[in-house]
């Protein structure tokens, strides 16, 4: 379970507060005769302590915690389709591996014309991707789809080839052919600067592959 790092600092008014009423109550109970001054203190006293159980009241509702990591399921991998060039196996293990240590994301598969071409990370049970709704719609669009709370959308059930517990998902387009799919273990954690590097990220792959496809056509 993630640990909030504020959450220490966020406790301080309380106890604060806390310790502050319970010092006045027992300055009260050994005071055996009390004085005005004493009586007004107390009252300033107890203001205080209260403004302080307060603000710690506002904290818990103004402060947003941070959203818990799970441990996705699944076995680490990283597969590679065989019959790939060796240029563009090359690029497709440094892209991936880019993606997995500058972003959140755990798990990431790269499809394109049909096939899977590269899974990475935590590997989900099913090895193929079976373009579903929002796939297509990427693929139709060209546009990126963010699902910040996978859990949430009934349609994350055509993304089985991710591990079953996947939180957030981005499918990024690859040209009208392809998506890079990448699954995060916490939800709302992509920002958008990761969300711009996925992009140029994608754009350099786009293009690999495009190339790739272009050359392919070529050989007699």
């Amino acid at each position: 379970m993630a640990q909030d790092s504020n959450r220490i600092v966020r406790q301080i008014p309380l106890w604060a507060g806390i310790a502050g009423g319970l010092l006045l109550l027992i300055n009260r109970l050994s005071t055996p005769e009390l004085t005005p001054s004493q009586s007004r203190s107390d009252v300033v006293g107890v203001i205080l302590a209260g403004v302080l159980a307060l603000v710690w009241l506002i904290w818990q509702q103004i402060q947003p915690r941070s959203p818990e990591a799970v441990t996705l399921l699944g076995r680490e991998g990283f597969e590679l389709e065989a019959s790939l060039p060796e240029e563009l196996k090359t690029e497709l293990a440094w892209a991936s591996h880019l993606l997995l240590t500058n972003t959140v994301t755990q798990s990431l598969v790269v499809y394109y014309q049909g096939r899977v071409l590269l899974r990475r990370g935590i590997l989900g049970v099913n090895p193929l991707v079976k373009p579903g709704p929002i796939l297509e719609r990427v693929l139709k669009t060209q546009k990126p789809i963010y699902l910040v709370s996978l859990p949430l959308y009934p349609g994350r059930v055509e993304f089985d080839y991710l591990p079953e517990n996947t939180q957030g998902l981005i499918c990024q387009p690859l040209g009208p052919d392809g998506a890079l799919i990448l699954g995060a273990n916490v939800p709302r954690s992509y920002t958008r600067q990761d969300e711009n590097w996925i992009d140029g990220i994608a754009q350099k792959l786009s293009y690999s592959l495009a190339r790739q496809r272009e050359k392919g056509s070529d050989d007699p």
